[in-house]
């Protein structure tokens, strides 16, 4: 496996972090936040993801079990439980609340219109969605990272074209739980590109082999994953799937293509992570989340499954290869 950028993004959050950890809350006040996931602590990328974020506390001044408490819930890929564990939280008289994807995002906006919530959605436009006025002063409760994938619709179809020759026919999963803009915007990505699309959609993971079944049967000769914590906690599946239809694959997420898939091309989500504590951050030492600006992912990796092209019979280009972040070999 080959990872570049690592050394030199650890050095300059280093550097960065430093000076700001004397900016602390004053010695004594225990801060206490909630964290509300869709999934478990142990899905897929969940713990390098959490570490980050705890780091990123940490270089700030926040430590737990020092000057912080985090009160976690999760909701075990059940999303139907979300609204009762953000109840719950809220329950608990805690300073801020943190929480992941669209559907957490909608079960903690449902439960409050005062406490501060910082949010990392993927998933969504955050102003068209109405969570926010707009990315400068977001005008509400609510702040954090966001990124409306349709963004990269154009890009996951460039990319798997470079790696399936003459690719003319591609299907694309997506789960109903989430936005449609994602799906629209590749639809019209594909019309541009001449690329008859397939769309497959998605109510519950045990869906996933007949989706597959169908993209096959619809001659697909590739298949792009839509973003979804639904899919995030399937990567294993998603892999063997892909691997087992001969279908090439392409998503946002890197622990996806580890898992099996071709490619992924998307922002680098535990770098997202640490960044979120810069808000929490923010929040407790009195900003109000109306007045933090919105921000989108500063850094977007493209990870290559050498091992699954090579299952798959594809040569993969050195002019792909060579724009890669990561090679798994």
């Amino acid at each position: 496996m080959i990872s570049r950028r690592t050394f030199l993004g650890t050095l300059a959050g280093g550097l960065l972090a430093a000076p700001l950890a004397a900016e602390a809350q004053p010695a004594g006040r225990v801060a206490r936040i909630g964290y509300l996931g869709q999934n478990s602590p142990s899905a897929p990328a969940m713990p390098s993801n959490l570490r980050a974020f705890r780091e990123g506390l940490r270089d700030l001044g926040y430590v737990e079990a020092q000057n912080l408490v985090i009160e976690y819930r999760w909701a075990e890929g059940r999303p139907e439980r979300l609204p009762s564990l953000a109840a719950e939280l809220m329950s608990l008289k805690i300073d801020a609340i943190v929480c992941a994807g669209p559907a957490g995002m909608r079960a903690v906006k449902a439960a409050t219109g005062t406490l501060p919530i910082v949010v990392i959605d993927l998933e969504t436009d955050p102003v068209a969605s109405g969570a926010v006025a707009n990315l400068a002063r977001p005008g509400g409760n609510l702040t954090g990272i966001f990124l409306d994938q349709a963004e990269l619709s154009g890009k996951w179809l460039e990319l798997l074209g470079d790696a399936v020759p003459k690719l003319s026919r591609a299907a694309v999963l997506w789960d109903t739980a989430n936005p449609s803009p994602q799906l629209k915007a590749i639809e019209a990505v594909a019309r541009t590109a001449r690329i008859q699309l397939q769309p497959l959609e998605l109510q519950n993971v045990d869906g996933l082999e007949a989706a597959f079944a169908a993209a096959k049967k619809g001659r697909a000769q590739g298949l792009v994953v839509l973003s979804s914590p639904r899919f995030g906690s399937s990567g294993a599946l998603l892999g063997d799937l892909a691997l087992r239809y001969r279908l090439p694959s392409i998503s946002a997420f890197r622990e996806l293509a580890t898992a099996g898939l071709l490619m992924a091309y998307g922002p680098n989500v535990e770098d997202s992570f640490r960044r979120l504590a810069a808000f929490v951050a923010k929040i407790l030492k009195g900003e109000m989340p109306r007045d933090i600006p919105v921000e989108r992912p500063s850094r977007f990796d493209l990870v290559i499954n050498l091992k699954t092209a090579k299952a798959l019979g594809l040569t993969t280009p050195p002019s792909l290869l060579a724009r890669a972040d990561q090679v798994i070999e």
